[in-house]
């Protein structure tokens, strides 16, 4: 037993004190020195049988947890990660067979003190179970603010769902009341199937099943990663048809995914008064179009399909046999940089394309335009490429001489339409490179990183609103825009909310762009070393924001001491000085991360609460610029997690997640929560960590940490909110008012994807999740589609 003390002595003391006299150097704490030297200290008195070996162990066991109260407060998780180890030995050190004699007839030392201080230092941390960091509590008031939220679009009926948000509209939010806090723990599956479209050896790292299905009358309609249109019956989930595109595998491809697809009706329906020059809502072909009814599927391998939503067959009057090519008039056309991972928006007459640019491949990539075309026949009607915005003039198809500007900044995520202001709302990415700023033109500079609502009728620019100056983050918004209306204490405002990757929600007049709450501008981070790089002097920040507080060397965290201090020296060996940070050679951390605080799942809205519920999350990243010396030879593009070429840039860039040497967050937990907040008032009511470790620990162990995730929310009109997104392969239902867990399942995979429901044509309320998996955060891979309905 003496020798097992002896052996934990040395694999605590060795390594603080080699890794302590490190972070000295540079700039750190000296406590792991310290701690080191009286351990190895202890080491050398266990050696020789002190007396003095144990109740000096003791004393640095309790100098040991007056530092951690001072650094971390009472805590569980930076107590426990501090104090685990430390006690374990202490534990092991108050056996007596530990404190043996030589002549094995007594024992060296007292027990007692070495045993106290550790069970004091045990209970310390126990009590701190019930505190967790970084959370906010309260509830939300629930009060019907209105009770009839039209924004002047054509009514839906309830039990539909017939755009990725439900409506144009992107609120994820279903007036069904049938599943309430009450009753929502009696959900059972109802059906559930496979699309067999799996995840493959030949496939992407980031091959990623988020899709959100549409249910119109009596069948739903979903895409899979390898742009699989399916159609399935609404009430048993029987396939009734399927088409595949056949795109085909491209290793160049940063994403292999698809979030859902859009639909399309001839039948002309009510309402609202279009704004002038906007196309009238519903209005139909000039002469009987083939397909009455239409799904259109955006694909891998850079095309646009428009399917007979009865049988999935292409609509031949669309484009060359059913399909546009959305490489049309490219500057460049490699082959995987540029699809639409996101459904399109369809607004009246048209169909409006944008897309995803691989980040970081190259300089000289395909452009970010957004194109308008006919619904029926696919002509292009416009085009607004925001490297050059002011003529959106459609270019001919045809002319090879027509080019689009090269680069320019992208919006692959999903765009809201209003249709009685005449507008579609696009949140804006970067151009490539993303952190490398030289290559810029005054256009591109200036819609990069916004939201930019463009008129329906001619492409043309109403307004922009920017969220990050001059963006060398990756900061893209990546979230669909919310729409609805407030009630303020001015009257009613046409809103839009605009969650962002930096934390911000911006809650904006969306017939302007003016802020409905402050948006203020403050000093950023100075200093590049790159030649001819520029940074913002200013960032804007929101009133209503998720922002975490910045990193300090005391909220590095670990699985024990030795994984902590190896973080607090990653952190000090790193350029950080808060948000927006530029990016340089030695390495930036970038807080929040590149996953960003909010995603593609952005939040949902009650319109009629005027609230919003949604799941920040914070996970820091690394971001270093490499020579392209250095970049020569490398296994490069490789996403968010590796090495990008930046072909044609004399800088390629490596980005990866803040871990510790044994692969978990290197700051203390929660990484990630659940939240909710007022519209009206801007708000936060409550913000809880969400999510548990039981799929990414080696033992299955359900603890709510709060962990990371990617995917949305939905919310129903009886204050429910389902989310899975987490990294456990769970799907929960949530109180809207409180942030309390109602209800809690397992699912057969990652449930990566934003839930949604409907009636059935029982008159039942469903909920459906895609459960496939991400690639990136390495959630268990599947094809499932999973619904729920409340027991009988």
């Amino acid at each position: 037993m003496r020798v097992l003390t002896l052996l934990l002595l040395a694999l605590l003391g060795l390594p603080l004190t080699a890794g302590g006299v490190y972070l000295l150097t540079l700039g750190g704490s000296p406590f792991y020195l310290f701690s080191g030297l009286v351990v190895l200290a202890v080491a050398v008195g266990v050696f020789q049988r002190k007396r003095w070996a144990t109740p000096l162990y003791a004393i640095w066991l309790l100098v040991l947890l007056a530092w951690s109260l001072w650094e971390a407060g009472l805590y569980w998780w930076p107590l426990a990660t501090r104090l685990g180890l430390p006690v374990i030995v202490g534990l092991v050190m108050a056996i007596p067979a530990s404190r043996r004699n030589a002549q094995g007839t007594g024992h060296f030392g007292l027990g007692w003190p070495v045993l106290g201080t550790a069970l004091l230092s045990a209970v310390v941390a126990l009590v701190g179970i019930p505190r967790h960091l970084h959370e906010t509590e309260g509830t939300l008031a629930m009060d019907i603010v209105n009770a009839d939220p039209k924004l002047g679009d054509s009514p839906l009926a309830e039990g539909e769902w017939t755009a990725y948000g439900r409506t144009q509209h992107g609120q994820r939010f279903t007036p069904l009341k049938q599943i309430t806090p009450e009753n929502v723990g009696k959900l059972d599956v109802a059906w559930q199937i496979r699309t067999g479209d799996m995840r493959g050896p030949g496939d992407v790292g980031e091959t990623t099943y988020q899709a959100t299905p549409l249910k119109i009358n009596d069948t739903l309609y979903l895409c899979t990663p390898h742009s699989l249109a399916i159609a399935l019956d609404a009430d048993t989930g029987k396939e009734r048809w399927r088409f595949d595109p056949k795109s085909g595998l491209e290793k160049q491809r940063q994403h292999q995914t698809c979030r859902g697809v859009s639909y399309h009706s001839d039948a002309p329906v009510a309402a609202g008064t279009p704004a002038a020059g906007a196309p009238a809502a519903g209005t139909p072909a000039a002469a009987p179009a083939l397909c009455a009814k239409r799904i259109f599927l955006p694909t891998s391998d850079a095309k646009l399909y428009a399917l007979d939503a009865a049988t999935g067959k292409p609509c031949a009057d669309f484009g060359k046999d059913g399909a546009l090519d959305l490489t049309h008039n490219m500057p460049f056309k490699q082959s995987g940089f540029y699809y639409s991972t996101s459904p399109p928006a369809v607004a009246g007459d048209r169909v409006i394309v944008a897309g995803a640019v691989n980040d970081n491949y190259a300089v000289n990539s395909p452009s970010g335009v957004i194109r308008a075309y006919d619904v029926h026949t696919g002509k292009l009607l416009w085009n607004w490429d925001s490297g050059k915005a002011g003529d959106t003039t459609a270019f001919d198809p045809n002319d090879r001489s027509q080019t689009y500007t090269a680069s320019s900044p992208n919006s692959w995520s999903v765009a809201s339409v209003d249709m009685e202001l005449g507008m579609v709302y696009f949140p804006m990415g970067n151009r490539t490179p993303d952190q490398l700023g030289i290559y810029r033109n005054a256009d591109e500079e200036k819609y990069a990183t916004s939201v930019v609502a463009l008129d329906l009728a001619t492409g043309q620019v109403r307004w922009v609103q920017q969220f990050v100056h001059h963006d060398l983050w990756d900061m893209d918004s990546p979230a669909q825009p919310v729409l609805l209306d407030l009630d303020l204490a001015k009257g009613r405002t046409p809103a839009i909310v605009v969650p962002t990757k930096q934390g911000d929600v911006y809650v904006l007049d969306r017939r302007d762009g003016s802020p409905v709450h402050a948006i203020t501008e403050r000093a950023a981070p100075q200093g590049t070393e790159i030649p001819g790089q520029t940074v913002a002097a200013m960032q804007p920040t929101s009133a209503l924001s998720f922002e975490p507080p910045p990193l300090r060397e005391s909220d590095m965290w670990g699985a024990s001491l030795i994984d902590q201090m190896m973080c607090r020296i990653a952190f000090k060996k790193l350029r950080y000085e808060g948000r927006y940070t530029p990016p340089s050679l030695q390495g930036s951390l970038v807080y929040p991360g590149n996953f960003g605080v909010f995603n593609w799942g952005s939040v949902a809205v009650d319109p009629q609460r005027q609230v919003m519920f949604g799941m920040p999350t914070y996970l820091a990243f690394v971001s270093t610029l490499v020579p392209q010396e250095h970049v020569r030879g490398q296994q490069t593009n490789a996403g968010e997690q590796g090495l990008n070429a930046n072909v044609g840039a004399d800088y390629g860039v490596r980005m990866h997640p803040f871990l510790s040497p044994i692969g978990v967050p290197c700051q203390v937990p929660p990484w990630g929560t659940v939240a909710a907040a007022d519209l009206r008032t801007g708000k936060i009511a409550y913000q809880y960590r969400n999510g548990t470790i039981r799929d990414l620990s080696p033992v299955p162990l359900p603890i709510r940490v709060g962990v990371p995730g990617i995917g949305g929310p939905l919310m129903t009109a009886s204050g429910v909110a389902f989310l899975g997104a987490a990294v456990d392969n769970n799907f929960r239902a949530y109180d809207v008012a409180s942030g309390k867990i109602l209800w809690d399942v397992r699912i057969p995979a990652g449930g990566q994807a934003t839930p949604m429901s409907y009636l059935n044509s029982q008159g039942e309320q469903m909920v459906v999740l895609v459960a496939g998996g991400h690639g990136s955060i390495g959630t268990k891979a599947g094809d499932y589609v999973v619904a729920y309905k409340l027991k009988k």
